[in-house]
């Protein structure tokens, strides 16, 4: 767990079950995604291995509301004083409203296809069955640009779940994917661009209209949630993703 600078000021995190992203502008830091519950000081860590404090957190923004990009906001919230923002269309989910997650019966389900055991143990190892979610999330401005370090724009990808979002850095030709376009995963076969198993997704057809969302962003560097960073265009792994699930049966 080394932060990576790809860009100037946009530092990628990349573990072996998730990764998050730093953003910084002087001592100042945007978080985007927090990791796994269990991972609380790998992400404090990881802040300061690029010469800044957690004190300096001026925003954590997230993707979604799934437990392992959740897993230490409320946690940098309450010790930092963060603001914690999330899609409006995701506030609901981000406080536990509603449930948009793979059940325990969805994992019992594929547990037997390869690599879901060993996921299924790590993520049990860094608190992944707790029921975390964000006591009070800060609905984002959209559209628009944030004013938070970086200056990510939100850009709506729902599927995955309700309010998905990702951020597109449109002066650095990055875009910040999530769970909405990864490039490889414990439960996959595959490495490359590709949406997660299906059993992970909320509404696979609206997750797989959001890669058209994507493909439209104009970008060279791709920092998804799960996999390795991928450089190259954005549109044509948005198009593999897109021919990969067809392929499915």
């Amino acid at each position: 767990m080394k932060p990576v600078e790809i860009a100037d000021g946009v530092f990628f995190v990349h573990t072996e079950m998730v990764n998050w992203v730093l953003l910084t502008d002087g001592d100042a830091v945007t978080v985007i995604d927090t990791g796994y519950p269990g991972q609380r000081g790998e992400v404090e860590e990881s802040i300061r291995a690029i010469g800044r404090d957690p004190h300096g957190i001026e925003a954590v923004l997230i993707t979604h509301a799934h437990v392992d990009h959740i897993g230490s906001a409320q946690y940098l919230a309450d010790t930092y004083g963060a603001p914690v923002l999330v899609h409006p269309d995701e506030d609901a989910h981000a406080r536990r409203d509603c449930h948009e997650v793979a059940t325990p019966w969805d994992v019992l389900g594929n547990i037997w296809r390869p690599g879901v055991l060993p996921w299924a143990i790590k993520l049990i190892r860094l608190g992944g069955t707790a029921k975390y979610g964000i006591d009070s999330p800060t609905a984002m401005p959209v559209p628009g640009a944030l004013t938070c370090p970086g200056a990510p724009v939100p850009v709506l990808a729902p599927g995955h779940t309700s309010g998905h979002t990702i951020y597109h850095l449109p002066d650095r030709g990055v875009v910040i994917s999530g769970d909405a376009l990864i490039t490889g995963h414990l439960t996959s076969p595959v490495s490359g661009p590709q949406l997660l198993p299906q059993w992970f997704d909320h509404d696979r057809g609206t997750a797989t209209e959001s890669l058209r969302i994507i493909g439209e962003l104009d970008a060279d560097i791709l920092l998804p949630g799960h996999g390795p960073i991928h450089r190259g265009s954005v549109t044509e792994a948005a198009a593999t993703a897109r021919e990969r699930v067809a392929a499915t049966p």
